[in-house]
Formats: C-alpha cells, structure tokens, sequence
C-alpha cells in the first residue's frame, strides 16, 4: 500500500510539471479602466435623472388631468423603471470597473 501512494504522487507530480501554467489574462490599463468606469456612471446617471424628470412629468400630468389614485399610480409604475434602470447602469458600471 505505502508503494502505491508512492508510485501515484511521483506520477502526479510528473503530470504536473508537465502541465502548462495557465495565462493571465490580459489586462486593460488602469487608465482605460477608470475611463470606462466613469463613461457607465454618467451614463447610469444620465438615463435616471432623464427617468426621473420622465416620471414627474408623468404623474403630474396623470394628477391633472384623472386625480390623486392615478398619479400615485403613475409614480409607482415609473419608479420602478427607474430602479430597474438604476440597478442595470450599476450593474454595467461595476462590470466596467473590473475589467
């Protein structure tokens, strides 16, 4: 039994060094990173507050013109697009900043 353990870590071993060390991947400058990282966060910044004025304007016009329940309404429909929004732009920044 103590040959067998023997004989199979001098194999392992062998198969290892014979193995090919795996490759970094390459990566981008920090310069091109950081640049990314920025674009994604005022584009993420951007398509909210361009949400937000959107769903102000929305429930303004929907408590003008059919009263407090559909504005109300209106808001809650909106705001949730603009989190969904929020949520993808941070999503998609924090990718940018990791590669």
């Amino acid at each position: 039994m103590r040959y067998f353990a023997f004989g199979s870590a001098i194999v392992l071993a062998g198969a290892l060094c014979l193995a090919e060390p795996p490759s970094p991947a390459p990566k981008r400058s920090v310069k091109k990173t950081v640049k990314g990282t920025v674009k994604e966060a005022a584009r993420t910044g951007g398509r909210t507050a361009r949400d937000g004025a959107v769903t102000f304007g929305r429930s303004t016009e929907a408590f003008f013109t059919e009263g407090p329940s559909a504005a109300r309404k209106t808001w809650k429909a909106n705001a949730a697009k603009t989190k969904r929004t929020a949520k993808q732009g941070a999503a998609a920044t924090k990718a940018a900043a990791e590669h």
